[in-house]
Parts: structure tokens; C-alpha cells; sequence
């Protein structure tokens, strides 16, 4: 059998929206409707089968009471007078063939004649043993009743031995006595009909004013029951008005209309929270347009100024080779500014990266080698374990040095620098690198990471950059998936007292499987120690104090 997927709806579509308060109204009525059917239809069979229950109960009471009476009452006339009443009829044959017959007329017989008679010969009926006697036949001493106004009694021929039959609105039990005389007794069931058609005339009567009554309620009740709809509408037209702080605050969240308000309500803050986040990046690209005008200003001036300097002044070749150095530091200064702000444009639309397995500690070392030459009295120290991270080496690579530019600037020409490699247990490769300077305050370690953001002189001192560095290495390290952060250090930690900045890259999926099932001993860390003391003092990877 082919399964049937229903399609959603297409995000154009339309919003089917009946009339709920209708619909409700109508379910609800239909509903009682159902239920007062059901209803109707189990009291009808309920009372039917009850009132023949009675009647055949009736029946078997009388016939028990003739047997008991046959001893006593030998006269079949006097008999059939006995039990007959209440809507009995009785009729009593003897073994001799003698008929009574007491009792109302009952309604049409099967089997009888056009004159009412049995289905036998000449319209006799037919006795138990087969003998044929007239219910008014001469010298049988009762052989017709009557019910008092002239007409005659005419019962069909017994049916079988404390059997109750139904036919044609007759019900009908017979007895054989042990004397051999049959007592056959009927009683008309229409009365049963009269009744439950009495009974449904009133049940019906009766539905059709509680559906009345139950149109004329549900409607205002549905109405208040959907009255927190309305509230609902009120709060989103007074919104679109210009009252954003308007909330529906459902005392109850969990139920059908406490979801749908608590949904509302967060639809409104998240709306709220998206136009105030598209207002501050706004303003921080409006700030950072403003800074980086700024920023650019005093190179491209400097440039200007030596360039004016050269063609107004004709200056001496020494004077001249002077103002050429300023200006081209100076355009250097605004090339390295606009390729940081090209690289964060790069960064926010998605950062290409080459990436390969890269040994993460030999990069580090290559970054500390580098600047090592730069700076000759600073003591940069590495530690740490063999590591391969799937990552840009070119980039890494950016991150790594800047980090280490902030940390020889922060803690000056003659101070020191750690650097530590290590792998953890979720598959992940970290650098820290540490530095002696005054370090970072607990409010400053977040801001750092923001564009165009330096802090005070303390810890950048002299020419700090645009304050671009950091976001971009934060960038970086994000688009491979790692991430860069400013912690505190731990309690009892020995290192150095400066600022720690952790670098976070994914291992290859060999080498996070291996750190998984493996952890590479402490005395596996091979120190190398960057500086410009003597070459066994950096094999010995002791740093110079």
C-alpha cells in the first residue's frame, strides 16, 4: 500500500483561517447531537426489551398459577375466568376437547381463515391429539367466551410446552396440565409499541430543546472560552501601533492557549533582541568607519606631508632619504591597515583556508625562531607535545605571531615569553602563550576581542596598532573551528604573571583518536628556548632569568 505524505505548505500560501468560534459551535453541537441519539436509541431498545420482559414475565406468573389451580378448579370455565385479566387472554382445552375461552380479543392471527378461524378444515380448530372442536360448538360447556360485549375470543392453537412466542403483536405462552388439558394464554403486545412510541415522542420532544438550549449556551461560552484570542489581537494591533513593551505573560504557558501566547511573547522578544543586535552592529560599523577614517588619516597625512615636504623644499639627499624612510613607513602603516580591514571584511563573509596536517609545534617554533632575531633580549620559551592539527599553516601561522608580537610589546624588550603546546582529551590542540608583562584586567579580557579596541598604555606602550590583531587571530581561529580566548590564571599556577592567551585548533582524526586512547608522558616535552644567550642554554631549554 503506497503511503500518502501530506505537502507542506509552500511559504506563500495561504493561511486557511474558518471561523473558530463557529466551528467550535458546531462541533460542540454536533457532538450533543450524537450523544443525545445514542442516548435516545439506547433507552428505546432498553425499554422495549424491558416492557416485553414484563409481559412475558406476566404470562409465566399465570401460567404457573394454573397449573396450580388445576386440581383445585376441575370446571376449564371457571379456570379460564380465573386467570384471565389484566390484558390475559386464556384458553383452556380439556382432554375431552372441551374449549374455554376468556379474555379481549387479540389483535391478527398467522395462520387463520377469513373469518378468523384456524388454518384447518371448515375453520376448526385443530386440539391438541388432533381432534377438531368449534369454539362454539354444542354440548361443550364454555366453548366460546367473550369479553362482554358480544364479540368472541378466537386463540390460535397452543404452541409448544412452556414455550413464549411472538407474532404479529401477540405474545403467547401454552402449559399442558397433567391431566392432559392444554392452558394456552396470550396478551397483545401493541401496549409494549403505544409505550415506546409515547416514550419517543417525548424522548424526541425533549432533544430537540436541549439542542435548543445547548445552541443558545455554547455560543457565548465559546465566546468567553476565546476570549484570551481577542486578547492576543488586542497586544499584537497595540504593538504595531508602537507599544513594544506590551507583553501577553500567560499565567498558565503549558496549555493550548498559554503555548500559543508564552510563542508570541517570544516571538516579540526575539524580534526585539534582532532589531536592537542589527542597531548595535549599526553602530559599531559606524564606529569602526569612524576609527578606521581615523586610523588611516595619520599615515595617509604623514605620506602627504613628506610627499609636499620633498616637492616644495628640495631638501638636502640626506634630509630627502629621510622624509622618503617616513613616507614609506607611513604607507606601509596605512597598507597594513586597509589589508587587516580587508581581512576582517574576508573573515565576516567566510575566511578561505587551505588547510593540511600541520605540525603544530614545529609551526610554533618557526614563529618563535622568527621572532627571536626580532627581538634578541626577550627570552621566548616553548614547551609543550608533538601535535598534527588539520589547519592553514599560513594562517596559524598569522595567529601565532600576532600573539606573540602582543606578548613581547606588553611585557617589553627584555622580558619573557612562554609558549606551550598540548593536546586534550576531546580532540583538541592547545596554545598558550603566556607573557611576564602587567597582564589583562578581569573587564578588559572579552573587550580585547572587539574591533579597534586598545587598552591603555600600561599594557600596549608605544605604537599598539589599530587594535585589529586580536579580532582577526579570534577570526581565524574560529573558521577552523578552534577558538581564541583570554583566561585567568588558576590557583597556585606558578607561570609567568602576565596576560595568557589560548589558542584552540581540532587535531586530524588520527591524532584525536591517538589523544583519546594515549597521553604523551611529561618528560616527552621538549623544551626550546628562543633568545640570544649561548646555543646549549637554548638546547636546555632553561630561559634566562
Amino acid at each position: 500500500m503506497r503511503s500518502v505524505r501530506r505537502r507542506a505548505p509552500s511559504a506563500g500560501s495561504r493561511l486557511h483561517t474558518p471561523s473558530l468560534r463557529r466551528r467550535v459551535t458546531a462541533t460542540v453541537l454536533l457532538l450533543l447531537t450524537v450523544m443525545v441519539a445514542v442516548l435516545g436509541v439506547t433507552t428505546d431498545v432498553v425499554l422495549r426489551n424491558r416492557l416485553e420482559s414484563q409481559l412475558e414475565q406476566r404470562l409465566q406468573d399465570r401460567a404457573q398459577l394454573g397449573v396450580a389451580l388445576a386440581d383445585q378448579i376441575p370446571d376449564i370455565e371457571a379456570l379460564a375466568e380465573r386467570l384471565e385479566g389484566n390484558g390475559v387472554s386464556v384458553k383452556v382445552v380439556n382432554a375431552a376437547g372441551q374449549v374455554a375461552v376468556k379474555g379481549p380479543p387479540i389483535g391478527p392471527q398467522p395462520g387463520r381463515g377469513p373469518g378468523g378461524g384456524p388454518a384447518g378444515r371448515n375453520g376448526a380448530d385443530t386440539a391438541p391429539g388432533g381432534s377438531g372442536a368449534s369454539s362454539d360448538s354444542t354440548g361443550s360447556r364454555g366453548s366460546s367466551g367473550s369479553d362482554g360485549s358480544g364479540t368472541s375470543t378466537q386463540l390460535p392453537p397452543q404452541s409448544a410446552d412452556g414455550v413464549v412466542v411472538h407474532y404479529d403483536n401477540v405474545v403467547q405462552e401454552s402449559r399442558k396440565l397433567p391431566d392432559g388439558t392444554w392452558l394456552t394464554l396470550q396478551a397483545d403486545s401493541g401496549e409494549v409499541d403505544r409505550v415506546v412510541d409515547q416514550t419517543r415522542i417525548a424522548f424526541l420532544a425533549g432533544a430537540i430543546g436541549v439542542l435548543l438550549l445547548g445552541a443558545a449556551v455554547v455560543r457565548p461560552v465559546v465566546g468567553r472560552v476565546l476570549r484570551p484570542l481577542d486578547r492576543i489581537t488586542s497586544v499584537a494591533r497595540s504593538i504595531g501601533k508602537g507599544d513594544r513593551g506590551r507583553r501577553l505573560r500567560p499565567d498558565r504557558p503549558r496549555t493550548e492557549l498559554g503555548t500559543t501566547a508564552q510563542a508570541f511573547d517570544d516571538m516579540l522578544d526575539a524580534v526585539e533582541g534582532a532589531e536592537r543586535h542589527a542597531l548595535e552592529s549599526e553602530q559599531r560599523l559606524r564606529d569602526f568607519l569612524s576609527d578606521a577614517a581615523h586610523e588611516l588619516r595619520t599615515p595617509i597625512a604623514g605620506v602627504q606631508a613628506s610627499a609636499e615636504h620633498v616637492l616644495r623644499s628640495d631638501p638636502e639627499r640626506a634630509e630627502r632619504e629621510r622624509t622618503l624612510l617616513a613616507l614609506v613607513r607611513e604607507s606601509r602603516r596605512a597598507g597594513r591597515l586597509v589589508d587587516d580591514l580587508l581581512l576582517m571584511a574576508r573573515i565576516d563573509r567566510g575566511l578561505p583556508l587551505a588547510p593540511q596536517p600541520v605540525e603544530l609545534r614545529s609551526l610554533v617554533a618557526g614563529a618563535v625562531e622568527s621572532r627571536r632575531l626580532r627581538h634578541p633580549d626577550t627570552a621566548l620559551l616553548v614547551t609543550g607535545d608533538d601535535v598534527v592539527v588539520d589547519a592553514d599553516p599560513d594562517r596559524v601561522t598569522q595567529v601565532v605571531g600576532n600573539l606573540l608580537d602582543n606578548a613581547v610589546r606588553a611585557a617589553g624588550r627584555t622580558a619573557r615569553v612562554h609558549v606551550a603546546v598540548r593536546r586534550t582529551d576531546a580532540g583538541e590542540a592547545v596554545v598558550e602563550v603566556t607573557d611576564d608583562g602587567p597582564g589583562i584586567a578581569p573587564a578588559d579580557r572579552e573587550r580585547v576581542f572587539e574591533r579597534m579596541v586598545r587598552l591603555d598604555a600600561a599594557r600596549t606602550p608605544g605604537d599598539s596598532g589599530a587594535g585589529l590583531g586580536l579580532p582577526i587571530a579570534r577570526g581565524i581561529a574560529r573558521a577552523h573551528g578552534g577558538d581564541l580566548v583570554c583566561v585567568p590564571r588558576e590557583a597556585g599556577d606558578t607561570a609567568l604573571p602576565g596576560a595568557r592567551f589560548r589558542l584552540t585548533l581540532p587535531l586530524t582524526p588520527t591524532a584525536a583518536s591517538a589523544a583519546r586512547g594515549h597521553r604523551s608522558p611529561v618528560g616527552a616535552d621538549v623544551p626550546l628556548v628562543a633568545r640570544s644567550g649561548p646555543p646549549a642554554a637554548a638546547r636546555a631549554g632553561t630561559p634566562a632569568p
